[in-house]
């Protein structure tokens, strides 16, 4: 059985900084980390393979740093390294990144599923997935919680809801989102660390992926952040005191007032 996951290196800090002008993350002096949720698909990707002595290739697109987080899934048990990375994917949206990884995907050739984590950290959509699944025409089970049974030809998974949790069958080839309740993460071994040390990731540019120039970067997001800013913060909030029926007839003349203006 043949799994790819599909990772994002992301800035290993809450504090965000944003560039005024391009309106795009600033990434230069924070430290990269693999996308959290990311690390349950590396793990839950393993599993799979564990089970049916295939493989795992590891995919992602970014700066060449980006390759330093390949490297981290290789030696949690990844088999093979992909890193997609040019200066025409500059500015991708969901949509654009999603088609740009499809590519990717097309040209690594059969696989029987594609695992990711639920969304990054960093920007919080969960698009990324279900548009891989959509640019290759494929299944997709989003939020999976547990793989109840995966055969090769059909996986049955428990899909996490708000009320609980869905039992969802589906043919292969198919896309899996999954969140952190599914496993968790092992810690790399020491045979593995060694062996990513010194394994040499492929490299691989738009034309080496045969993506059309018109769907990368800007020119392929349909989507473009105009505008980013931080809220102005709240004013302090009126306490009402006093007797019960008095606060609540205030409160009523307040939020009739409120609603006027």
């Amino acid at each position: 059985m043949h799994i790819i996951v599909c990772i994002k290196q992301v800035p290993n800090t809450t504090d965000v900084r944003i560039d005024p002008v391009t309106n795009t993350l600033i990434r230069e002096g924070v430290e990269s980390v693999i996308n959290p949720f990311d690390a349950y698909a590396i793990e839950e990707a393993v599993r799979i393979k564990e089970r049916f002595s295939g493989k795992v290739t590891v995919l992602t697109m970014g700066p060449p740093q980006a390759e330093t987080a390949l490297r981290e899934a290789l030696s949690l048990g990844c088999d093979e390294a992909i890193l997609v990375s040019d200066r025409k994917f500059a500015g991708s949206d969901t949509w654009a990144t999603s088609y740009t990884l499809s590519a990717a995907i097309k040209k690594i050739g059969a696989f029987d599923v594609i695992v990711c984590g639920k969304q990054a950290s960093d920007g919080d959509t969960a698009q990324v997935g279900p548009g891989i699944s959509a640019h290759l025409d494929i299944p997709q089970v989003t939020y999976v919680k547990k793989i109840v049974e995966i055969s090769a030809t059909a996986a049955k998974v428990e899909r996490m809801t708000e009320e609980g949790y869905d039992i969802v069958e589906t043919p292969l080839p198919c896309l899996f989102t999954v969140v952190k309740e599914i496993n968790t993460p092992r810690l790399p071994s020491l045979k593995g660390m060694m062996r990513a040390k010194s394994a040499k990731p492929l490299k691989w540019t738009a034309e080496d992926i045969g993506a059309e120039p018109g769907s990368l970067g800007l020119d392929g997001s349909p989507t473009r952040v105009v505008k980013i800013f931080t809220p102005a913060p709240r004013k302090g909030g009126e306490m009402l005191e006093g007797d019960t029926t008095d606060v609540s007839k205030e409160l009523v003349e307040l939020l009739k007032d409120i609603a006027i203006h």
